[in-house]
Parts: structure tokens; C-alpha cells; sequence
């Protein structure tokens, strides 16, 4: 009987072995900026990372925690968040944005209000136990965030959170695949 596991290892070690390397996969030759690069991907990725063990740790999924960040972050600016703007931001449908709205009202993260401007609809806030949990989990994380950004020189903060926008910018400008 022929052993149908060693070819597929031998083809994977043979791919690995004439991919480029992880430090010129985009570009031909390395310099400083394919340097910064890596590292903004390594921030990326750390990220997500976060984002999924502090969803884990909420016993909620990425996109609820999402959505929950959100509703914070307009409770933050004044900016009463409706379903249908939560909807669009998740890039979810309307039924998909009711079923998350639902989970988070159950586990008592939202509360649906009445719109204080527009009496049919409704607003999503952040209940104060979700602001607790966020509090609790972020706090730490926040505030080694903002050891490190007052590490770099006072001179060089303007540009790097310059280049830090345009890089986001670049990465927003990227069309959704056909």
C-alpha cells in the first residue's frame, strides 16, 4: 500500500523552500522601511490578537466586542449609535445586526433606548457592567500603550502619528475583492 503522507510533507517542505522570505516576500531587497513595515504588521497582528483573547475572556465573538466598542466610542463623542449605523459599520445585515444586539441586551452589555432627537428609533449604550468589563480588562494594556507613545521624543510624535493616519488611510483606500 503506498504511503500517501510523505509526498504532500515533501511538497510543503518544497514550497517552503523557494518561498521568499518572510523579510522580502513584497519587496525585492530590504531596507529601513520594509522594516517599519514588519512592524506595522506586527502591530496589526497583535491586535487582533488582543481583540480575540479579550473577546474570549468576555465570553462574546470579535464582531460582538466590536460592536460594543463602538457603542462606547459614540457614548465617548456624543454621537447617539442606532442599529442601522452599527449595521453598517460590522458591514453586517440588518438581521445579523438584531441577532447581536439581541446577544448583547441578553448578556447585559446594551441597552436599547429611545433616539433623544428622533422619536422612532432607537439608540444602543454601553450598560455600565460592559464599561466595567472593558475598564478591567484595558486598563493596564492602555496605559503601557501611553508609556510607550510618551517614550518616543516629544519632536517625533507629530510625525509618527502623521504616518501612523496615512498608513490607516492606505489600508482603508484598499477595494473589497470582486
Amino acid at each position: 500500500m503506498p504511503d500517501h503522507t510523505a509526498a504532500p510533507a515533501a511538497d510543503t517542505r518544497r514550497a517552503a523552500q523557494n518561498a521568499p522570505s518572510s523579510t522580502s516576500y513584497w519587496f525585492d531587497e530590504p531596507d529601513s522601511a520594509v522594516s517599519v513595515l514588519h512592524a506595522v504588521r506586527d502591530v496589526q497582528e497583535a491586535g487582533r490578537d488582543m481583540r480575540r483573547r479579550m473577546s474570549t475572556g468576555m465570553s462574546m465573538n470579535t464582531t460582538d466586542l466590536e460592536a460594543l466598542r463602538h457603542a462606547i466610542a459614540h457614548e465617548r463623542d456624543d454621537d447617539p449609535l442606532t442599529p442601522k449605523t452599527l449595521s453598517r459599520h460590522l458591514d453586517i445585515s440588518g438581521a445579523s445586526t438584531s441577532k447581536l444586539i439581541d446577544r448583547l441586551t441578553l448578556s447585559g452589555h446594551l441597552v436599547r433606548t429611545d433616539h433623544p432627537r428622533d422619536r422612532r428609533s432607537v439608540i444602543l449604550l454601553a450598560t455600565e457592567h460592559a464599561h466595567h468589563q472593558v475598564r478591567e480588562r484595558l486598563s493596564d494594556m492602555h496605559e503601557r500603550m501611553l508609556a510607550v507613545a510618551r517614550s518616543l521624543p516629544e519632536g517625533s510624535r507629530a510625525d509618527t502619528a502623521e504616518f501612523l493616519q496615512a498608513m490607516a488611510e492606505c489600508l482603508r483606500a484598499e477595494p473589497a475583492p470582486h
